[in-house]
């Protein structure tokens, strides 16, 4: 499947993104491993979820799905969940792989983790290292997938500092910390979403911080809980630039997750002169919540702060097309991060904006994107959807007509993008694969 985009006029509109990722994985996993009977509204029914909810069906949890976005979770609580009768398949997920390493660390059954060609790739050893310190012993083709989880019926404590900021290692290590004997934190070197953190407390677990270490004390459970999750950020982020790039448009787009560990994204735009401003501020459960009111701006470029980069590490797809479209140039450092995602972010972006005709000098942790103007061309976006979906907001200013190709991936995170997109103004089609040229 590819994206055939036509410069256009995007208009803008009052208009929805699906459900968090983030919250949407730990909400199902968190669920079934609580106490008794948790509903889940808002779910993201994306292909990386659905992953999830499958896995955990496979090891013996009743997931009831009412509609798309509407879930009933029967939690077996932390020792209840049974050996599957075969591999654990995390599709293109990579917060699944490595949240289910925590959890399947601590149960008395053998389980074997696997995922699509892309997520074989990605590094594992960032949780097989902390996971093996406490006990577990986890089987690896050289630090990558798939994943043998020989369980431990109980594991050790520990104090673990992350050599690099992770959300998904903090989070691996605080819930293999639920099978722990001994008290377990975790040292993060910058601060990195606490989504596992805050629904950790509102199924009443106890999590301490303290100068960058995040703790749980043994003998904790989880109390089952209704969630709502709230629309995401990093798919509101592509829906943002679009109107900001945008000749004269407003969108306000409800409902979406403000939590000050996601927020990067909205903080750099801004100060690169985006018009972006925050409504009806609220809370669903422990997580901050807003509506987005944005309007079309220009953009210059900065040298993006790399305090930054762990509150916008999945966004920078966005703002390296943000910064290819403002005047003069924009310095990214730090972000060698990206290296290691669906694909390599930093490689990808400076390769399909070379292809637009956008100067960019690539370096092995960062990037420096000098402002321009969009050619036409064909994309190839690495079966990321990030890419994809960044591209395709690059598509709706290109002089020419830009065509990304194998986009199937955008529905691990944005079911619907290419419609979503339309609706707002913007000229983008959907067509069945074609030979590249």
């Amino acid at each position: 499947m590819d994206f055939h985009l036509q410069a256009s006029a995007v208009r803008g509109g009052t208009v929805t993104v699906p459900g968090d990722k983030s919250i949407s994985h730990r909400a199902l996993m968190l669920g079934s491993l609580a106490e008794g009977t948790s509903s889940i509204t808002g779910f993201l029914a994306g292909e990386d979820c659905l992953s999830t909810l499958q896995a955990l069906r496979d090891l013996g949890v009743r997931i009831e799905q009412h509609d798309v976005t509407s879930l009933t979770v029967h939690g077996v609580g932390l020792r209840g969940l049974n050996a599957p009768r075969g591999d654990l398949d995390m599709g293109n997920s990579g917060t699944a792989m490595r949240l289910f390493c925590g959890v399947l660390a601590g149960q008395g059954f053998d389980s074997r983790l696997v995922g699509d060609e892309s997520l074989s790739g990605r590094p594992m050893n960032r949780v097989i290292l902390p996971l093996a310190a406490m006990g577990a012993r986890i089987e690896s083709q050289d630090g990558k997938p798939p994943l043998s989880v020989h369980g431990q019926a109980s594991l050790r404590g520990i104090d673990y500092e992350m050599p690099v900021a992770s959300a998904q290692v903090k989070s691996c290590v605080l819930l293999a910390g639920l099978y722990a004997e001994q008290p377990t934190s975790v040292f993060e070197p910058a601060v990195t979403r606490d989504h596992t953190e805050r629904m950790f407390g509102t199924m009443g677990v106890e999590v301490t911080a303290t100068e960058g270490w995040i703790g749980i004390e043994p003998g904790q459970t989880l109390t089952a809980t209704d969630i709502e999750v709230p629309g995401d950020l990093s798919s509101a982020a592509f829906i943002i630039l679009a109107v900001l790039l945008a000749e004269s448009a407003e969108a306000s787009i409800t409902g979406v997750g403000i939590n000050p560990t996601r927020t990067g994204v909205i903080d750099i735009l801004r100060a690169m002169g985006a018009d972006i401003s925050l409504e009806n501020p609220r809370e669903l459960g422990r997580e901050p919540v807003a509506d987005l009111r944005v309007r079309s701006s220009r953009l210059r470029g900065i040298e993006v702060d790399p305090a930054l980069v762990s509150l916008a590490i999945d966004e920078f797809p966005v703002l390296f097309v943000a910064a290819a479209a403002a005047q003069g140039r924009t310095v990214f450092t730090g972000i060698g991060e990206l290296r290691v995602k669906e694909s390599d972010r930093i490689g990808a972006m400076a390769a399909g904006l070379r292809t637009l005709g956008v100067l960019v000098d690539e370096s092995p942790d960062g990037a420096i994107v000098h402002g321009g103007a969009f050619t036409g061309g064909e994309i190839q976006c690495f079966s990321d959807h990030r890419i994809a979906m960044a591209f395709a907001v690059a598509g709706t200013i290109a002089s020419a007509d830009v065509v990304i190709r194998n986009v199937d991936a955008v529905d691990t995170s944005f079911p619907g993008f290419a419609d979503l997109l339309s609706r707002l103004g913007a000229r983008i089609s959907v067509r069945v694969g074609e030979p590249s040229t």
